[in-house]
């Protein structure tokens, strides 16, 4: 680790409003199993940048397949990062509840061949933070970029915005839906999964996506106890799954391999356990390069509740 580099497992509490008590690094990163956190180590570049490496593992039972990284580890990736961020720099305490209101990505889909080099597997998070809003009741809304680089070439970027919301505040929120516990276990029954080859992935455990009687329409397949999607309970449906049925449905409605390269997405809505979500897709122009773009959306009891605009590139070889 370089000088001025802080270790993550004893984050820095000098920008801190609400110092953290040194919780391990699984829960800065919101995951609860060790194998699943990718961040090594940060460290400052200025005031409002700060630099994350993360891990991108060569074998991954989820985000691997076929010597390629999926596109949504990178998205896992500073999913990661900003939420170790908003502890050791912003000072949130653990106890927020964070949550993403959109989100927009690009990827370059050569970067994501898996190599044999150990080098490659360190890719560097360059997060400038552009807005931090604090509220008066504790709640605090961030802006951020994030620039994306693999062995010193750049090769994705981001932009999100997000807010995190003190108990007190959520539970307002969510009132019955608060309590992760009590949401997790009201899941509907898990429902079939459409073809694993229909949506580019390789195992059945792995499809978010089960059939309808429209070839453009899905049900949201939700299996709580899939270790990497849902390692641990949570409140509502999480983004990352949201995401992963995007990309699924992007892959439903191309008629050969592809990789998601870029998404603009909306998050309307919390997700709830105990309700069908439907998922639909529907071709869209074409973006100035000329590649195929796929808008997804998905609705529960008529509502809707997550929107992405999917840039696809096909696969070659």
């Amino acid at each position: 680790m370089t000088a001025g580099t802080r270790n993550i497992s004893q984050p820095s509490t000098a920008t801190s409003r609400a110092p953290l008590e040194g919780p391990a690094l699984e829960s800065l990163v919101g995951k609860s199993r060790p194998s699943e956190a990718l961040v090594t180590d940060w460290s400052p570049v200025s005031d409002t940048v700060q630099r994350v490496t993360v891990r991108w593992p060569r074998d991954h039972s989820f985000y691997t397949a076929n010597g390629r990284y999926s596109p949504l580890l990178f998205t896992e990736s500073l999913r990661q990062a900003l939420a170790l961020l908003t502890r050791s720099v912003h000072g949130i305490p653990l106890t927020h509840r964070t949550g993403w209101e959109h989100f927009s990505s690009r990827v370059d889909p050569d970067a994501l061949a898996i190599t044999p080099d150990p080098a490659l597997e360190a890719v560097t998070l360059l997060i400038s933070h552009l807005s931090v809003k604090r509220r008066r009741l504790g709640s605090v809304h961030l802006t951020s970029e994030v620039e994306a680089l693999r062995g010193g070439r750049r090769i994705g970027a981001a932009e999100l915005r997000y807010s995190a919301h003190p108990p007190a505040v959520y539970d307002r929120l969510r009132g019955t839906y608060a309590k992760a516990a009590q949401a997790f276990a009201r899941a509907l029954p898990l429902t079939p999964p459409v073809p694993a080859t229909l949506v580019g992935r390789g195992h059945e455990r792995d499809v978010v996506l089960s059939p309808t009687a429209s070839d453009r329409e899905w049900l949201l397949r939700v299996d709580v106890d899939h270790p990497v999607l849902f390692d641990h309970p949570h409140d509502h449906i999480p983004g990352m799954v949201l995401l992963e049925a995007a990309v699924q449905a992007a892959h439903a409605c191309s008629d050969r391999p592809v990789a998601a390269v870029a998404f603009e997405t909306e998050f309307h809505r919390y997700v709830e356990f105990d309700r069908r979500c439907t998922v639909t897709a529907e071709p869209a122009a074409p973006d100035g390069a000329g590649r195929a773009r796929v808008r997804v959306g998905a609705t529960q009891e008529g509502r809707p509740v997550f929107s992405a605009l999917v840039t696809t590139a096909p696969l070659h070889g």
